[in-house]
């Protein structure tokens, strides 16, 4: 089985990889699909560190990194720094933050750790245009990166006109098909259609609806189906409705390589496919997650409305940061999609690749039979 999208890349397998963990990345890459590499959680520096681990463990096979250009985000974001950010924080929300950490006994940072944080986070604001361009120009250092993917909005022109230069392939992820033909006509090369199912920023369409629409709009832009897959049979059926491959992030969350920490495999592992809410709670964009009082308390009456991007990461940050360190299990949380359903025990990248490979082709031999009949 080949598609297009596969030959680009030299691609032994139609799955895409979304991690924030190089290992998951690596490891991808090396078992015949393609890994992506987030990138907002590291910093610039770290980003050319991390990308340079994955050129020395991938085996010679291509790889993807993510960044982040926000569409229609006011332009006084780009500029804001640790001294001017804390302005567009309301009280009423650092407030109910507090109130939320406080009544989960989470400790306090000291005034200088959280200082501390706070400074970290707002030079390495990674939701900004300013920050991803600077993400970019170290991706441009690695030619065994052969993509880069734009979430939340098209890249500008000159950085599609730049990473075709050097021989990048540029992705754009949309959730919406107003948005693909948005990517599109900026001249991305493929689009990730990516349906409500699925993990992080995603939109208001199903997977089942929005892959075909997408796929008819923008071809021939070939398209990967995202949002609950996990599965060979999923991927059979993305190839069914048009998609050239598939696009996978919550799958890799309970392999050994991912970068989850034991607590929270626990609460993966134990959670359904019902177990997950879409929130604004802490990027100021709607966002899966796995679902925990952290996420139900943004959702209740008493809560403030969420700030908007990046405002929100902003305010939720050191929160998050105290979460992560002293791990009060009913605020535990991480983006997932509605395929954690299918999480039971810890594996590993190279069992998963392979399981969805041959379950794959036992969906391709009953479609056979049921047509021969």
């Amino acid at each position: 089985m080949r598609t297009p999208v596969m030959d680009t890349f030299g691609l032994e397998a139609p799955i895409f990889a979304f991690s924030h963990c190089r290992d998951v990345v690596a490891a991808v890459s090396r078992a015949g699909g393609m890994g992506t590499l987030g990138t907002s959680h590291v910093t610039v520096e770290q980003l050319e560190i991390e990308l340079s681990w994955i050129d020395q463990h991938a085996e010679g096979k291509p790889y993807g990194v993510d960044v982040q250009f926000p569409y229609g985000q006011p332009k006084e974001f780009e500029n804001l720094t640790p001294e001017t950010a804390k302005q567009y924080l309301p009280q009423e929300h650092r407030a109910f933050v507090e109130a939320l950490l406080k009544k989960h006994n989470v400790p306090e940072f000291s005034r200088e750790e959280s200082e501390k944080v706070f400074r970290h986070y707002m030079e390495n604001l990674t939701r900004t245009h300013r920050e991803a361009e600077r993400r970019v120009e170290v991706v441009y250092r690695h030619p065994q990166a052969r993509m880069i993917v734009s979430a939340l909005g098209a890249p500008p022109a000159h950085v599609i006109e730049r990473a075709h230069s050097v021989g990048l392939k540029v992705c754009g992820l949309i959730g919406h098909p107003k948005h693909a033909k948005r990517q599109a006509d900026a001249g991305v090369d493929i689009i990730v259609a990516q349906g409500w199912e699925a993990a992080g920023h995603t939109g208001e369409i199903s997977t089942l609806v929005l892959v075909p629409e997408v796929v008819d709009l923008v071809a021939p832009v070939p398209v990967l189906a995202a949002g609950g897959i996990g599965r060979g049979r999923q991927v059979a059926a993305a190839l069914a409705l048009g998609a050239q491959g598939v696009w996978c992030g919550t799958v890799w969350l309970g392999t050994v390589e991912s970068e989850v920490p034991p607590e929270l495999k626990r609460k993966l592992f134990a959670a359904t496919s019902s177990d997950t809410l879409r929130s604004r709670c802490s990027t100021g964009k709607p966002a899966r997650r796995l679902v925990s009082a952290w996420v139900t308390a943004w959702e209740s009456p008493e809560a403030p409305k969420t700030l908007p991007m990046p405002l929100q990461s902003m305010l939720t940050n050191e929160a998050l940061e105290r979460i992560t360190k002293y791990k009060p299990d009913a605020l535990l949380t991480y983006p997932a999609g509605q395929i954690v359903g299918h999480l039971r025990e810890e594996t590993t990248v190279k069992q998963v690749v392979y399981d969805m490979l041959a379950e794959f082709s036992d969906a391709l031999d009953r479609l056979n039979e049921a047509v021969d009949r």
